[in-house]
């Protein structure tokens, strides 16, 4: 018998579920406080949560018995993922049950924006008929830029065609080619929000989307733009949507989420020219009752051998090949993250090749963590080891895995090509005592530590560079761990990578980059 507890409301569609299982003893207490719960976990296999209970440390360490956490949504920033891994507890969540919900609202809020519907709403409430004041637009034949364009994203477009729009598109993860399968019309970022008459945003919260959308992109935007946001607060800065609304009084905006929620002392809420819900995407009958059966069915499989689904912490591997492996996960994933902030347009293809005794195993798992890392910096939540792979797929990413029997410099390695429908670039990665190392991008050997903030450098290859560089970014305050030098053609170019201790702002690039010596810069920040 496995023993699940259910401790936060959950639809009975997915409780039934697990209940009709005869190895299942199913316990419903919802509303525990902290120290409750911690007194009782030991006794579970198994937890199904919501965003209600928060599952840190104190209360993993004390589930000496749990196998699985189930969260019937997609956050998991309630879950102590690191420690559950630790204890070797499996983490899944529920991506896709609010898919359509949320793509439903966002058109809601796109149609609100045009036919102004809360506030003629309010003024016939307040006994007022003021049919002129109300004037609406159409969205047929309107140019809709979706920023984005992953499940939700996806969902939005088959609607927003439905209605008659052109659909413009911005993703550095989507091809060309998988752009045009949809019928949208992949763009630049900026070139998106100058073209646009309505935005609407489907990104992740993520360092590189945090105030995405700040007062340098709205001086982009059509005087009579309709914005909308149903994905995650803080992706448009707040206080620059204000400034613009206050003087565009011809735009207007629809926003689900904010950075700070509830945002009751938020000065937009008293605008005239804003449509605001209170994090509304998905709260549907459905959408609840989906994340519910999708969990519940996650959970079951998990418990009884049936496989695994969802989870964002498991790779399945015998213990020998775990063992040996589980240290190139994390250079396979730092490699993908550190190719993909260096890689400019959208990725067709990746492919990779591992050297050495590594090949003696298979090594699907290491593209998962690849891939992992490419997507994560940028896609929406709920990238993991079982979904990475497939998601790429999705995106029109193909991906290329092979063996080499040649002589390799190095005991094991991983060298990863990835090809945008820009550029190409190449990078090898290793292992010294268990630290991932980068030791060669494109045709040049180098080696630095594959971890923390880092700089890429493409330079004049000439007496002084190297010196003139470090000072300039002494002279931003920024202290240089490690530096690493090497150079393709001797006179002409030559390759610098830095280990740095604080962060270089978008400004202090551009202003680097007016040096005739510096052909490009960029900074690079890879998770312990």
């Amino acid at each position: 018998m496995y023993r699940i507890l259910i401790s936060d409301k959950l639809a009975e569609e997915g409780i039934d579920i697990l209940k009709k299982e005869k190895e299942f003893e199913v316990d419903v207490k919802t509303s525990l406080q902290p120290q409750q719960l911690k007194e009782i976990i030991g006794d579970y296999d198994a937890i199904v949560i919501r965003s209600a209970t928060k599952l840190g440390a104190e209360v993993i360490e004390k589930a000496k018995k749990l196998k699985v956490i189930g969260r019937a949504g997609v956050g998991l920033d309630n879950v102590d993922i690191e420690a559950a891994t630790r204890r070797g507890i499996i983490v899944m969540n529920a991506p896709s049950g609010n898919t359509i919900s949320a793509a439903e609202h966002t058109l809601a809020l796109l149609l609100s924006l045009c036919r102004n519907i809360p506030q003629a709403h309010n003024s016939l409430t307040s006994r007022q008929w003021e049919r002129s004041k109300f004037k609406g637009l159409e969205l047929y034949g309107k140019k809709l830029g979706v920023i984005g364009l992953g499940r939700i994203g996806r969902e939005v477009i088959k609607r927003a065609l439905a209605f008659g729009m052109e659909v413009l598109g911005y993703d550095p993860f989507i091809s060309q080619e998988a752009a045009e399968k949809m019928g949208v019309k992949l763009k630049e970022l900026a070139d998106l929000l100058k073209e646009s008459d309505f935005i609407t945003i489907h990104t992740p919260l993520t360092k590189e989307t945090e105030n995405m959308i700040g007062e340098e992109e709205l001086k982009l935007l059509k005087p009579k733009v309709r914005i909308v946001n149903c994905a995650r607060g803080g992706i448009i800065n707040e206080e620059a949507l204000c400034k613009f609304l206050t003087e565009n009084k011809k735009a207007a905006a629809a926003l689900d989420v904010f950075k700070q929620e509830p945002p009751l002392d938020s000065p937009l809420l008293g605008l005239d020219n804003i449509i605001v819900t209170p994090h509304l995407g998905a709260s549907t009958t459905e959408a609840q009752i989906n994340v519910a059966i999708e969990i519940a069915h996650c959970v079951t499989d998990a418990l009884l051998g049936r496989g695994m689904r969802n989870a964002v912490n498991f790779v399945r591997l015998d213990e020998q090949a775990y063992r040996i492996l589980n240290p190139y996960f994390n250079l396979a994933e730092k490699m993908g993250s550190f190719l993909s902030q260096i890689i400019s347009g959208g990725i067709k293809e990746i492919v990779l090749t591992y050297k050495g005794d590594i090949t003696n195993f298979k090594l699907d798992v290491l593209a998962m963590s690849f891939i992992k890392g490419v997507l994560s910096p940028r896609l929406e939540e709920g990238i993991n080891f079982v979904n990475a792979l497939e998601i790429a797929r999705e995106r029109g990413i193909k991906i290329n895995q092979m063996k080499s029997s040649q002589d390799n410099k190095f005991t094991n390695s991983i060298e990863a090509k990835v090809i945008s429908d820009k550029e190409e670039k190449t990078i090898e990665g290793t292992l010294f005592n268990k630290d991932p190392r980068l030791v060669k991008i494109d045709n040049v050997y180098i080696e630095t530590p594959l971890s923390g903030k880092m700089i890429l450098v493409y330079n004049a290859d000439k007496p002084g560079v190297v010196g003139k560089i470090g000072t300039l970014i002494a002279s931003l305050g920024v202290n240089i761990a490690t530096m690493s030098v090497t150079r393709d053609v001797p006179g002409k170019n030559a390759v610098i990578v830095l280990n740095v201790d604080g962060k270089i702002s978008e400004r202090d690039i551009q202003n680097l980059l007016k040096d005739k010596d510096i052909f490009s810069l960029k900074t690079i920040d890879i998770n312990p």
